[in-house]
C-alpha cells in the first residue's frame, strides 16, 4: 500500500504559476527609447498638480561638501591658487605658465570660470 501512495506523489507535479496567469506574446514593434531631455520636455507640457514630483520639479538641497577646485589651464584638481592672478593651478609647470601669461589672457581664464576680475 505504501508503494501506491509513493506513485501518487510522483504523478502530482507542482504548479509554480497562478492559474490566472496568461502568456502574452510579444509584439514585433520595437520600443523607441526617449532621452532624458525628451522626457522632461513631455512632462512640462502635461498639467501636473502642485504636490506631484517629476523630473522637472526636483530641487536638490545645497551640498555640505565644499566645491572641488580644478586648474584653469589643465582641468586637473588644483590645490593651489596664484595670489596675484587668482588662477588655480595643479603643479609647478602650470605655475610657470601662469606667471608668463599676459593680463588679458588671465582675465579671459577668470571670465571662463565665472570669477571676478583681478584685484590689485
Amino acid at each position: 500500500m505504501s508503494t501506491n501512495v509513493d506513485d501518487q506523489k510522483l504523478e502530482q507535479k507542482p504548479v509554480f504559476k497562478a492559474s490566472s496567469f496568461q502568456v502574452i506574446k510579444a509584439s514585433k514593434k520595437k520600443y523607441v527609447w526617449k532621452s532624458l531631455k525628451q522626457i522632461i520636455a513631455s512632462e512640462k507640457t502635461l498639467p501636473w498638480p502642485e504636490d506631484c514630483v517629476h523630473y522637472g520639479s526636483i530641487n536638490a538641497p545645497p551640498s555640505f561638501k565644499p566645491p572641488q577646485k580644478f586648474s584653469d589651464l589643465s582641468g586637473l584638481p588644483a590645490p593651489y591658487t596664484d595670489p596675484q592672478t587668482r588662477l588655480r593651478y595643479a603643479n609647478k609647470e602650470e605655475y610657470a605658465t601662469i606667471i608668463d601669461l599676459p593680463m588679458d589672457i588671465t582675465a579671459g581664464y577668470l571670465a571662463l570660470r565665472g570669477a571676478t576680475s583681478i584685484v590689485g
